[in-house]
């Protein structure tokens, strides 16, 4: 299968084709083969390497989680690195729309479970897409979440000390 998908705001091609008991994904050209696992509804464990699987890959594990939004997109949680992600270009934006990728509520939400460590913005902030809004720590890692487009933060629903579990309303950006 062959996909576009938009990582970051940067648009990759992916094919994934299933070799054995794994999978081929090629992004952008290069190559890699994974075996992956499902280990809930929201969370994978994957073994990625550069040669096709043979029971072990000798490549590198990962647990990716998703949390999706409301505008379409994925927030990806590559062990600890969150990135945003569309996919098919779904809610891509035009290049004169001034960043915005729609006119509806953007609502940010915490990508996995931790505790927010500082919130950077105040309700009524203009934010500009990719900039920083609050910092979460989660697995020992202090992870920024940002805005994924243009707009004023209209509610905050958490508070510096909060815990916050995975899939929860952090932010809405109109």
């Amino acid at each position: 299968m062959r996909y576009e998908v938009e990582v970051d705001g940067r648009t990759r091609r992916v094919a994934v084709n299933r070799v054995g008991g794994g999978f081929a994904v090629a992004v952008d050209g290069h190559t890699w083969y994974v075996d992956a696992a499902r280990v809930d509804d929201d969370t994978l464990s994957l073994i990625v390497g550069t040669v096709p699987p043979n029971g072990d890959t000798g490549g590198s594990s990962y647990a990716v989680t998703t949390v999706p939004d409301s505008a379409g997109q994925l927030t990806v949680m590559v062990g600890s690195t969150p990135c945003t992600v569309t996919l098919n270009g779904g809610g891509r934006r035009r290049k004169d729309d001034g960043g915005r990728a729609g006119d509806g509520p953007d609502r940010i939400k915490a990508p996995m479970s931790g505790k927010v460590v500082r919130v950077l913005v105040v309700i009524g902030d203009a934010v500009r897409a990719r900039q920083p809004l609050v910092v979460v720590e989660a697995m020992k890692m202090e992870n920024e979440l940002r805005a994924g487009r243009d707009g004023t933060v209209a509610e905050i629903f958490v508070k510096e000390g909060a815990s916050v579990d995975a899939g929860a309303p952090l932010f809405e950006i109109r």
